[in-house]
């Protein structure tokens, strides 16, 4: 497969839509089963070069009994695009597929009737901007990654986590610790649609802390990642 084309220096664009009962953070890998004969489509057309650049957008759904998106206010209104990176089609036509979440937008509008599977009209969210904060940048980076620490050590073995490279961004950082931690899909929205670096790290900071207190004071651990149930696998949306 051939590298995503440049990003454009328009503010908005189109994407076809992938709704799912999860939260994508920039920078992370989501695996996903496809089986649903719209979303074969949307497969199919990343793979054959339809889809500009293999992106499309997931964004989650507010409810978890929802079956069919007929508008916005079933979606949250920010989600993350991404980008096939690996596909593998199966012999009854179902796919295996890996994406890597690559940058933030905000829904405008929604067309259910153009295609098999969702089209939207998105705006990209950028951060703002970092201003000089006399090292409380490094201080809080330092912080939140002690908190991850904690978190990873307490529910994970050695070998099913890892620490952000070094060279990891502010702005990068607080998607980097969630994406090892188990948070609800609320928190992980939260972190998303915040578009202060530290704000957002400090975000994470707390959630994490707090996630670690639970689990000791469960005395108990989740599962290790692989062997988790396929958390993005989307709602029957027939």
């Amino acid at each position: 497969m051939s590298e995503p084309e440049p990003e454009s220096e328009a503010t908005t664009t189109i994407l076809p839509l992938f709704p799912l009962q999860t939260v994508l953070l920039p920078g992370a890998k989501l695996p996903l089963h496809i089986f649903e004969p719209r979303y074969r489509q949307l497969t199919a057309d990343l793979v054959g070069g339809t889809v500009p650049g293999r992106e499309f957008g997931v964004v989650a759904l507010r409810s978890s009994l929802t079956r069919e998106v007929r508008g916005l206010d079933q979606l949250h209104e920010v989600g993350c695009s991404t980008v096939l990176r690996e596909a593998k089609r199966l012999p009854d036509g179902r796919f295996d597929v890996v994406t890597e979440g690559r940058r933030r937008f905000r829904l405008r509008d929604l067309d259910c009737v153009s295609a098999p599977y969702l089209i939207a009209s998105v705006e990209w969210v950028d951060d703002d901007p970092v201003t000089p904060s006399g090292g409380m940048a490094e201080s809080l980076a330092t912080v939140a990654r002690a908190a991850h620490r904690r978190y990873c050590e307490t529910a994970w073995r050695s070998d099913d986590w890892h620490t952000p490279e070094a060279s990891t961004t502010v702005a990068e950082l607080a998607y980097a610790l969630a994406a090892d931690c188990l948070l609800p899909l609320e928190d992980r929205q939260r972190l998303l649609e915040e578009r202060h670096p530290l704000r957002r790290l400090r975000i994470a900071c707390r959630l994490l802390t707090r996630e670690a207190g639970f689990l000791n004071k469960l005395g108990a651990v989740p599962l290790p990642p692989g062997e988790l149930t396929d958390l993005s696998r989307p709602a029957s949306l027939n």
